[in-house]
């Protein structure tokens, strides 16, 4: 008999064709993917990216929506491919692996500027985007759609090791460059080699009177009084004076005759840079062995020099405080805030632009116990005394009058605290807990109520204090979430507030918090206020200046001019008919056509 026949039972049947058919029966059914669930998470990813990006209002709950929400969706891509889709076990196993193995991969390859934050708001949404769309519209079956969807996992997440952050903005936007490209920084750092010092003869007698002795000015309000601008800037537009590069940083301008004082960083060295006002060459500089970076703001210090007497003091943005020499740079003395206070910088470095009052140097450090500010001697350096305030704030003590008694007022997340700066007692104590953090200066108005501006929908708060005989009472106005200022100061004039609402500038009214207008979408930049001539200088993050009419009428852009390139956050400083604007690029100085000086 021949095999077929060997083959055949009792009954004449052919075995090995009946094992054919039960090998067929049994093989696993490889269905097509379920193409609903993938666009619902695609739409998910990018419908909270676009409409956080696209909403007027910052909340907390909106930054966690528009930036991790992605991320979280991403999460239940994988979580569907795991447990839900109709994918056959073996495949679901390679596809899970692989996309660990991707995900560990690139984000171990990925600059430091992505990692982390990057990482978790760019390269995991783009790459469990591509995975998603690839893996149930593929044709072709297991195992040629698993290998496709990883690749283009792979494409989705290796771009981004490709690239590095060199600006986040205000609402989380970035801009990115090649990794291998150099960066501003390195391209200021090759032209310090042909940058020499330039002796500065004047006198001392400059810097007993400063037009600008630190920061937001003299009373830390961002107001110019001696000025008054033309408004017709297509007749008179601001002239450019002169343009450097610097360092980046977010300091402003100190300004005391011809010398402009800010700081900014040089490779591994925080540096205090003493400029001429007159053509912006580098008079001298004073460096320390010192580099403070994050992913938001980059590197470089974050305060404004103070020029008070004979002494210029500074705060880096890991803690050191120096006196310095205003004519020649020379440290006089050094104090550690992470020694004197016993913590280490927060989250976006030490802040505080030194408050110089009573013989004696101030700053927020936001220690525990009684290490909140710290109060320094003006000639030694000795610690004179300490007072308790919160642990995170990005603000700076302030020198005021609050119902005719004279205080250091310390805005920080835990509320605002009224110090007397000779002794550090603590005069009075307003509780309004913020989880998160504060950076703009409190404001004083109608001579004892403070104006607290918080960000994430919070909003800012009227504080209104007064003596009760001994003691010293505060209690809410009203509260207003018609400005939730960000880092972005505010001004007020003839009753009004005037600063940014989020990104977009906007008026309130003083007695009730109430919205007059908000129109003006400047990014999240600063502004200075010219009271003499009820002016508004604005400069935007894009590094645009812009004049509008202080006037709760109606929103009013009078004139607008490019003068900086980047982004923007440091304050701009206006001394006569001077304009001096900087940001982490570049510094410049312009001249305003103004009218007579009243």
């Amino acid at each position: 008999m021949n095999s077929k026949q060997d083959s055949m039972d009792d009954g004449g049947i052919d075995q090995s064709s009946a094992n054919d058919s039960v090998t067929e029966a049994t093989k696993p059914e490889i269905r097509p993917l379920r193409v609903w669930p993938a666009i619902l998470f695609v739409f998910l990813i990018w419908g909270l990216r676009i409409g956080s990006r696209l909403a007027d209002e910052s909340s907390f709950g909106v930054l966690m929506a528009g930036f991790m929400g992605p991320c979280l969706v991403s999460l239940l891509i994988l979580l569907w491919w795991v447990f839900f889709s109709r994918a056959l076990i073996k495949e679901k196993l390679i596809g899970a692996i692989g996309l660990i193995i991707i995900i560990v991969l690139t984000t171990a390859l990925s600059h430091k500027t992505v990692f982390g934050f990057g990482t978790m708001i760019y390269a995991v949404p783009w790459g469990m985007t591509a995975f998603a769309v690839v893996i149930t519209c593929a044709r072709r079956r297991y195992p040629a759609r698993t290998a496709l969807a990883l690749l283009a996992a792979l494409i989705g997440f290796g771009y981004w090791d490709l690239v590095r952050t060199d600006e986040i903005h205000g609402d989380f936007k970035a801009v990115q460059n090649w990794r291998w490209e150099p960066t501003a920084e390195e391209r200021f750092l090759e032209t310090l080699a042909t940058r020499a010092p330039t002796p500065d003869v004047e006198s001392r007698e400059p810097l007993a009177s400063p037009e600008w002795p630190g920061f937001r000015g003299a009373d830390r309000r961002g107001e110019q009084w001696e000025v008054v601008l033309v408004e017709d800037w297509q007749t008179h537009p601001p002239r450019e004076i002169w343009r450097v590069r610097v360092g980046p940083g977010w300091s402003s301008f100190s300004v005391a005759g011809n010398r402009l004082f800010t700081q900014e960083q040089r490779g591994d060295d925080e540096v205090v840079v003493c400029y001429s006002a007159r053509d912006g060459s580098e008079l001298w500089t004073h460096q320390d062995v010192s580099r403070f970076w994050e992913t938001i703001g980059g590197a470089g210090p974050r305060a404004t020099p103070t020029i008070a007497g004979d002494g210029l003091y500074t705060l880096g943005a890991n803690g050191l405080l120096n006196r310095l020499d205003p004519l020649t740079g020379r440290l006089v003395w050094q104090c550690d805030l992470r020694k004197d206070a016993g913590r280490n910088p927060p989250e976006w470095g030490f802040a505080s632009s030194p408050l110089v009052t009573h013989g004696l140097v101030i700053v927020h450090a936001g220690g525990t116990d009684d290490k909140g500010i710290l109060a320094y001697d003006e000639t030694t350096g000795e610690l004179r005394w300490s007072a308790p305030a919160g642990d995170h704030s990005y603000s700076s003590p302030q020198l005021s009058m609050v119902d005719g008694k004279e205080c250091v007022l310390m805005l920080t997340n835990k509320g605002i605290r009224f110090v007397e700066p000779e002794t550090g007692d603590v005069i009075g104590n307003h509780v309004w807990e913020f989880k998160q953090y504060r950076v703009v200066q409190p404001l004083v108005v109608a001579g004892s109520s403070v104006l607290l501006g918080t960000p994430m929908g919070m909003g800012t708060q009227r504080v209104d204090a007064r003596w009760d005989g001994e003691q010293f009472v505060t209690e809410t106005g009203w509260i207003s979430k018609r400005m939730k200022p960000y880092f972005n100061d505010f001004v007020s004039h003839d009753g009004f507030l005037y600063g940014f609402d989020n990104n977009v500038f906007a008026c309130v009214d003083i007695r009730d918090g109430e919205k007059k207008w908000k129109q003006g979408r400047y990014g999240h930049g600063q502004v200075l206020l010219l009271p003499s001539g009820g002016q508004l200088l604005v400069i935007s993050e894009q590094g645009e200046l812009v004049l509008l009419r202080a006037s709760p009428d109606s929103f009013s852009e009078l004139g607008r001019h490019k003068v900086l390139s980047g982004r923007t956050w440091n304050h701009p400083v206006v001394v006569g008919n001077r304009l001096y604007v900087r940001n982490g690029v570049e510094a410049a100085c312009f001249e305003l056509a103004i009218n007579e000086t009243p």
